[in-house]
């Protein structure tokens, strides 16, 4: 591999073995740890879908060019994807099976077919025929008849039947699991003391000879598998065609989608193997992965609360901003001033209740927001959806590019559009990632405007679990802005690049983030040779930019204080030629850290953003996204703490270094965990209050 820069693809697998670290740490809950093996899978098999669909495309075009872009060549990236992959599915499988030993200990089993005691068989025969039964299909296989088309986000149960013990006249046949319409884990009748667990895909396998009886089989032996298929694709280019149609016909043609991966049980019987590797074209070049037992993980972190011992760390729950405790309503405090909120930490309930109040008051005119993942349920979209229903105009910028999400966020389309809500979709070439509300309101005679900026989606159910910031303001300059960029997308005459252009209050992507960036680096290495203070936090969620990691480069060399927390991706390296190196950790723990915080000292002014936008190529130019400037002195005090905090953590972080080894950091005194730590500042500041 190159010694200028890590591949992305390199070191976004070196952050999901961190992943799998917290699964294997006997620190972590029971519970959390079993989640965390289904968040590592879940995010392979997104690997999959997007990252290796794409180096394997990219084989097709120029070496040099390829490389360019991956930062090697992408064959070589594949190879070293291959053997990386393999051997973290050796660590998963070490971890499980501790993990069932540990489970065990606490009376928890999961039970497979052949493990049923007489009661449980019954129980697994009804429970078939009740539940199970309508939802199955199973699809006999043959030479003659083409492959039938399997999903990739699906389990399947590989079946080899035979008569007696003829394995030469033996028959294939697949099944689907249905897992959507019943779920993977079903608790059986088991003593008192203890509870059993058994997957869907047992309970077929129990019922097979019912399944199959009508062929006249008598031995019949089920393995599980999976796929993975390119879930990437390209918009046509029908100028007659709308935004949202080219999306939903994009979104059916991943059923077409070449497969990347193939997991199976490794007792598989090999012929079936054989057979299924022709049938879906794939060759050794291909990702061909045997396993144990059980797969599609991912649905673990759904596992049924069995465990009767309490957890090794108590749930903390999120809690009110002190500055909305009372009965002033949420618009009055943030008119007077403005307020941060630190999610999960803090309750998200603000922003809901704020755009409640909108949707409520008779002053209000107008509400403008963006939306890229919404929640299934979202009480945000309902809110939008009353306003319009009590007459106030409402704008939203929804993104239906989001991935995985696109579906949902063309029924939330169709369904602002039903009730009078503006949707603004279909800027070329552009995603609109940026986290931004305005709402327009009179008061006697003049126009007040207030709302929000965030690091995140509004989307109540992951600010649960994604650690972001929110600043909840009435700021003209931030105003100004925010208006700027809704009136620049409506813009059809010229391009987004060209309509939109920063203020004082915003930073803007496509068009001059990526400058300011670069300038504030210019003043720090100019700081830095001059023998004065130069110093950079910079908290986001991956670095892979090439012309950002350069000047980190030349900042470093001329002896820029640099301190970096990186979630996941993280491309650049170290090297002798600097002056002061680059200090960067990776944290993850129970919460998903998804902030993005910039910090440039500055020659003393000490200038603070937070932002929606990661310092990758695709985010600094090709997506619309905003970083805010925090004038606030309190809370920029308060944000500079809380980088401060995370600095510290001697727990949970890990030293993102040239090697990729995930050593966590070694660091003398107290043990310092930022995730509680932070939790216990923010509350105490409420009790404070």
């Amino acid at each position: 591999m190159t010694s200028q820069f890590i591949p992305r693809d390199i070191s976004w697998l070196s952050f999901n073995g961190r992943v799998l670290q917290e699964a294997g740490d006997t620190t972590n809950a029971l519970p959390s740890r079993i989640k965390f093996l289904g968040i590592f899978s879940n995010n392979l098999d997104e690997f999959y879908r997007i990252r290796i669909a794409g180096l394997k495309r990219s084989l097709a075009i120029d070496e040099k060019e390829a490389k360019e872009i991956f930062f090697e060549k992408p064959q070589l990236i594949l190879d070293e994807v291959n053997r990386i992959v393999i051997g973290q599915q050796k660590e998963f499988d070490k971890i499980w099976l501790k993990m069932q030993k540990e489970m065990a200990k606490q009376h928890v089993f999961i039970k497979f077919a052949e493990d049923l005691n007489e009661e449980q068989q019954r129980f697994v025969r009804q429970y078939y025929e009740d539940e199970v039964e309508s939802n199955l299909i199973p699809l006999l296989l043959s030479d003659e008849r083409p492959m039938p088309y399997l999903r990739d986000k699906s389990l399947y149960l590989g079946v080899s039947m035979m008569k007696g013990s003829r394995q030469d006249e033996a028959k294939f046949a697949i099944i689907e699991v249905p897992t959507g319409d019943v779920g993977r884990f079903i608790k059986l009748p088991s003593d008192s003391k203890e509870v059993h667990v058994i997957l869907l895909e047992d309970i077929i396998k129990f019922n097979l000879p019912f399944i199959f009886s009508y062929f006249g089989f008598d031995d019949f032996r089920a393995h599980a598998f999976k796929i993975t298929r390119d879930a990437d694709f390209d918009l046509d280019n029908d100028i007659n065609t709308t935004m949202a149609d080219k999306i939903a016909k994009a979104v059916k043609n991943r059923r077409k989608g070449k497969p990347t991966r193939f997991v199976y049980d490794q007792d598989m019987d090999e012929k079936l193997v054989e057979y299924l590797i022709k049938k879906l074209n794939l060759s050794k070049k291909d990702s061909i992965i045997p396993g144990q037992k059980i797969h599609n993980f991912k649905h673990f972190m759904d596992f049924p609360d069995v465990f009767t011992q309490n957890p090794a760390r108590k749930k903390y729950t999120p809690f009110l901003h002190p500055m909305f405790k009372g009965k002033q309503r949420i618009t009055d405090v943030i008119i007077k001033q403005d307020v941060l909120l630190s999610l999960p930490y803090h309750t998200f309930t603000p922003v809901i209740g704020l755009l409640r109040e909108a949707a409520m008051d008779p002053d209000v005119l107008s509400i403008k927001i963006t939306a890229y993942r919404l929640a299934e349920h979202s009480k945000i979209g309902n809110v939008l959806i009353n306003a319009a229903r009590n007459g106030k105009e409402v704008t939203v910028m929804l993104e239906l590019r989001a991935r995985f999400d696109e579906t949902r966020n063309l029924e939330w389309k169709e369904r602002f559009e039903t009730e009078g809500v503006k949707v603004v979709v279909g800027i070329p070439n552009k995603k609109a990632h940026a986290k931004l509300c305005i709402i327009r309101k009179r008061v006697q005679d003049k126009i007040i405007q207030y709302g929000f900026v965030s690091t995140g989606n509004f989307n109540e159910k992951t600010a649960k679990t994604y650690s972001d910031y929110c600043i909840m303001t009435s700021k003209k300059s931030i105003m100004t802005d925010i208006n700027r960029l809704f009136t620049a997308v409506q813009d059809t005459k010229r391009s987004i690049s060209e309509s939109l252009i920063s203020g004082k209050g915003l930073l803007f992507c496509p068009t001059d983030m990526r400058n300011t960036i670069l300038a504030y680096l210019d003043k720090e290495i100019t700081e830095a040779k001059a023998g004065r203070k130069a110093h950079i936090i910079i908290k986001i969620n991956s670095l892979s930019d090439k012309d950002i990691i350069k000047k980190l480069y030349e900042a470093a060399a001329a002896g820029v204080e640099i301190e970096m927390i990186v979630r996941s991706i993280f491309c650049a390296v170290n090297q002798k030629a600097f002056k002061k190196p680059i200090h960067a950790i990776s944290i993850v723990d129970e919460y998903l850290e998804h902030a993005r915080v910039m910090y440039f000292y500055h020659a003393g002014k000490e200038h603070l953003y937070i932002s929606s936008a990661d310092w990758m190529t695709r985010n600094l130019d090709h997506r619309i996204e905003a970083a805010v400037r925090i004038f606030n002195k309190d809370i920029k005090s308060e944000l500079l703490h809380m980088l401060k905090m995370q600095l510290k953590d001697n727990v949970k972080a890990r030293v993102l270094n040239n090697t990729l080894d995930n050593a966590y950091v070694q660091r003398e005194g107290e043990p310092f965990r930022s995730q509680v730590e932070l939790y216990r500042f923010l509350k105490n500041q409420t009790h404070k209050s």
